[in-house]
């Protein structure tokens, strides 16, 4: 007889548990449908689809922001239409052979956009989002772009690819735009750390400590690729969570310096 009942609860333990994950399941796809197609909506008004980072610079000049009759610097025009939906929209972030082509958001804070989309939606992936203590239309010498790494692959999820040499040889470059530049960005560190190491310092005493700060960025980059970088540099920083060192105070930190074109 007991042993019975320990099957039958066992069977009903085991229905529930069935139960429990495929309702799981089916809000994971469900939000990551969800996800998808607010993005490729995003995509769809920037103009640019999945080849957003294949533009020649000549395009990309004719769409870079320049300044009107009254001296005033215009938005970048394929930025427009977001900028429309979403004032906090301030650029644009394109690597090529990942999914990364996605609106940058800016507000008050580093949490807000954290589990809203570009729309203000509600999302659990987030938006790719600007520190908000970075302004670009300052002489900042840092900037920081932060996302999740969903487990669908959205988001920053694909910055892991840079974990292996051979893809970063393949893709060292990438494209930033703001509301008013186009920049190309050279990878020069590739690591994984802690929140113990600040890397997300934004203001500098002088050059020598912003020096500083580029030598200990490479020193701690898992490869070396061949970029030179100085305290006349722009820096662009992209972060995401890692689980190497750290289940949750974990980064995977991807360095680049900005070259306007």
């Amino acid at each position: 007889m007991k042993r019975k009942n320990s099957l039958r609860w066992l069977t009903l333990f085991s229905i529930g548990l069935f139960l429990y994950s495929s309702v799981s399941l089916g809000e994971f796809v469900k939000e990551s449908l969800h996800n998808k197609r607010t993005l490729m909506e995003a995509q769809e008004l920037y103009g640019k689809s999945q080849n957003l980072s294949s533009l020649s610079r000549t395009e990309n000049e004719e769409n870079t922001a320049k300044p009107n009759s009254a001296g005033q610097v215009e938005r970048t025009p394929s930025l427009m239409s977001l900028v429309e939906i979403n004032e906090d929209i301030v650029g644009w972030i394109s690597l090529d052979q990942t999914p990364i082509h996605y609106p940058v958001l800016q507000t008050v804070d580093n949490e807000y956009y954290l589990d809203k989309d570009y729309k203000r939606e509600e999302s659990k992936a987030g938006s790719i989002f600007m520190d908000y203590r970075n302004n670009m239309s300052q002489a900042n010498r840092h900037i920081i772009l932060y996302g999740h790494r969903m487990k669908d692959g959205s988001m920053f999820a694909s910055l892991t690819n840079y974990l292996d040499e051979d893809f970063l040889n393949i893709q060292p470059r990438f494209v930033f735009h703001t509301l008013s530049k186009s920049y190309e960005a050279h990878i020069f560190s590739v690591y994984v750390t802690t929140t113990e190491f600040y890397y997300i310092q934004t203001d500098f005493e002088n050059d020598q400590h912003f020096s500083f700060f580029l030598q200990e960025l490479q020193k701690r980059s898992l490869f070396h690729p061949d970029v030179s970088v100085t305290s006349d540099d722009l820096l662009l920083t992209l972060s995401t969570c890692d689980y190497t060192l750290d289940a949750v105070e974990g980064r995977l930190v991807v360095h680049a310096k900005l070259v306007p074109f």
